[in-house]
């Protein structure tokens, strides 16, 4: 959608500097200043701002619920015509503040057309302030070793560790919770149409620190999708993918080799749940079980082992060229591949179709290695995108930012929302066949990482003019919605001893275990390197630490 940024495209964009650690729901923290937690607590239970849906839009394709706290994405399969306002008025009161957030893109220059409409619609003058994005981790740091934090300031949580996030909860960071707890935040409407799972993401100590954006109750590391226009050419559909076993003798009969095509690109991240492997962790009789630990585990390297050395897998991708997998799908010369959560959306598939009009991505419903038993797949934290307000803001000036940071999470399609995403009609975009497109003006100004970065509505689904994706990819949420569980720990913030940080990454085993899927390594490598990390890697401390001061302490979250 332009230079909208919605979710999914995000966490695409994002996903090689955040990896896979939201999963694991840890983050590591040095010593010194008390470190707290955002754990599932009847104190933190109660602390939870109270969710109450908005009404406002009607999504033409409903969200469907899977369970308690998961939900598919509404769909929209055009752009609201005729936008409707959701704040009465203007929300601020001529406050003045300062900003920060990451930018993966050139940044804004100060004081432009659009922070000028913005500051106007707001009431308020936000001195916006992005920084790069890629050397965020570094930045921030330096700002809270001096106390010099800004009043409004946008915390990755996959940087939880990077940023001391635990420390920073309570003496730099502002503790919401007396603004938005229960019933409280229903003075912010858009705020309390953000489901309560999120909320928890920038929670610590049982208590509300951060505000979420780009919230989902259907958050997943991704799935394994396929070239649906050329699989159904050959007769074949994805309802006769049902085990590992068939996706493996639908590799032998796509692999050709001499033809330049190879059934498989990489899989394995979005593979190996198949087998019943957490992302981290499981319990196993109140015991706290490492996914390293589980036979599972090497169960499911065999398989893709087996595949790389069969000659399935496209040369590229075993040399571990992952920057050229997208080419490879669209041009044909792969037709099942892995693929993470933003990765079916307009631009794959205005992509795809430019070197293939009949190009059609679709994913595989998820199915278990047996084909027995139902499919179990985490779902991921509610958010990832959390802002703070700084501690040293009076309470008049934080229920100011509030009332801001209510206004920004006005939900998709509404007047705010398309003045947020898109800037001010005929200035920043215009109204092309109903979408808004950005001018010259706006494509250099109307940055999706800065005011979305601060606070923004629950996730759609939503692609105008490629209304196919929009229909196929709900549709597909919908039929794999059930399927989706709460991982142990979710959507707590622990924080883990700095000291475990490196058995915590478990990076010599990932190093093997990606030789392994490559067919480099074989599978009883991958054991010996587990073994290792347990002994002397520190694996069996983090296994010990993690029992006893977050699961016997806490519960699993779930």
């Amino acid at each position: 959608m332009g230079i909208e940024l919605n979710r999914r495209r995000f966490l695409s964009v994002t996903a090689s500097v955040a990896g896979l650690t939201a999963m694991g729901g840890l983050s590591a923290c040095g010593g010194g200043a008390e470190q707290k937690t955002g754990a599932n607590s009847d104190a933190l239970k109660s602390a939870l701002p109270n969710y109450v849906p908005s009404s406002a839009i009607k999504p033409d394709i409903p969200s469907v619920a899977g369970g308690p706290d998961v939900l598919t994405d509404p769909g929209f399969l055009a752009y609201p015509s005729n936008p409707v306002t959701t704040v009465s008025g203007i929300p601020g009161k001529g406050g003045k503040y300062t900003t920060v957030t990451p930018l993966w893109g050139t940044v804004p220059t100060a004081d432009n057309s659009f922070y000028q409409a913005m500051n106007k619609a707001l009431g308020v003058t936000l001195d916006m302030k992005p920084a790069d994005g890629n050397n965020y981790a570094t930045i921030i740091p330096t700002m809270t070793a001096a106390k010099k934090l800004p009043d409004w300031i946008q915390l990755p949580s996959w940087w939880n560790a990077n940023f001391n996030v635990g420390e920073l909860a309570g003496s730099q960071l502002a503790d919401l919770t007396p603004y938005l707890s229960g019933d409280k935040i229903k003075k912010y409407p858009n705020l309390a149409a953000i489901p309560t799972g999120a909320w928890q993401s920038g929670a610590w100590g049982d208590k509300i620190y951060g505000i979420p954006s780009f919230s989902s109750g259907f958050v997943f590391t991704g799935a394994v999708s396929f070239r649906r226009d050329v699989l159904e050419a050959k007769g074949i559909t994805a309802d006769q993918v049902k085990s590992a076993d068939d996706l493996m003798k639908l590799g032998k009969e796509l692999t050709d080799a001499k033809a330049g095509v190879w059934a498989f690109d990489d899989l394995w991240t979005y593979m190996f749940p198949s087998w019943g492997v957490p992302q981290k962790w499981k319990v196993d009789n109140g015991k706290l079980v490492h996914k390293y630990e589980m036979p599972q585990l090497l169960d499911a390297l065999e398989w893709h082992y087996n595949a790389a050395t069969a000659g399935l897998l496209h040369p590229d991708a075993l040399a571990g060229n992952n920057a050229d997998g997208n080419v490879r799908f669209y041009s044909g010369k792969t037709l099942i591949v892995g693929g993470g959560a933003g990765g079916w959306n307009a631009s794959d598939h205005q992509s795809g179709t430019a070197a293939n009009p009949d190009y059609r991505r679709a994913y595989f419903d998820f199915f278990t290695a047996d084909g027995k038993g139902e499919p179990l797949i985490e779902i991921g934290s509610s958010s990832r995108i959390i802002s703070y307000l700084n501690s040293n803001l009076r309470p008049e000036q934080i229920e100011e930012l509030l009332a801001v940071a209510d206004y920004l999470a006005a939900p998709y399609g509404s007047a705010e929302y398309t003045l947020i995403n898109f800037g001010v009609e005929g200035v920043h975009h215009t109204m092309v066949d109903g979408i808004p497109t950005a001018t010259e003006e706006g494509k250099k100004n109307v940055q999706p990482q800065t005011y979305p970065f601060l606070a923004s509505p629950p996730a759609v689904i939503s692609n105008p003019g490629t209304e196919i994706v929009t229909n196929d990819y709900t549709a597909w949420q919908a039929a794999n919605v059930k399927h989706l569980k709460k991982p142990v720990f979710w959507n707590m913030n622990i924080s883990l001893p700095r000291s475990m940080a490196t058995a915590d990454a478990g990076q010599a085993v990932e190093d093997a275990i990606k030789d392994c899927y490559h067919g480099k390594k074989k599978v009883s490598e991958v054991k010996e390197a587990i073994n290792t990390w347990k002994s002397s890697g520190g694996g069996d401390k983090l296994i010990q630490w993690t029992d006893e001061n977050v699961l016997q302490k806490f519960g699993t979250g779930q």
